[in-house]
């Protein structure tokens, strides 16, 4: 079993107010989890208007496939217009890590 990890630190465009930020961050979340049946959550970021940090994770027996999955999940927030890929940390467990 592999597990794979993906934190994705997004800049929001022109947005005031926390409220706003949900109504950004909030479809792109859901996107995310539709598409590639990923667990995806706000993970951090949570008082700041304009940034957030997205955390993905995928679950599968082949390394490969979690790689595949996590680049697919990281093209699509970096394709999203109203958002600013700042920067996609991935880590990786498989068998021989304890």
């Amino acid at each position: 079993m592999f597990v794979g990890a993906l934190e994705l630190d997004v800049l929001l465009g022109d947005v005031a107010s926390l409220k706003q930020k949900r109504s950004v961050v909030r479809p792109v979340v859901a996107e995310l989890r539709r598409r590639f049946e990923v667990a995806v959550a706000e993970a951090g970021h949570l008082d700041l208007h304009r940034r957030a940090l997205i955390g993905v994770s995928c679950v599968a027996a082949d390394a490969g496939h979690v790689g595949d999955v996590l680049d697919r999940c990281e093209r699509l927030v970096a394709a999203r217009p109203e958002l600013e890929l700042l920067s996609a940390r991935r880590r990786m467990l498989g068998p021989e890590d304890e």
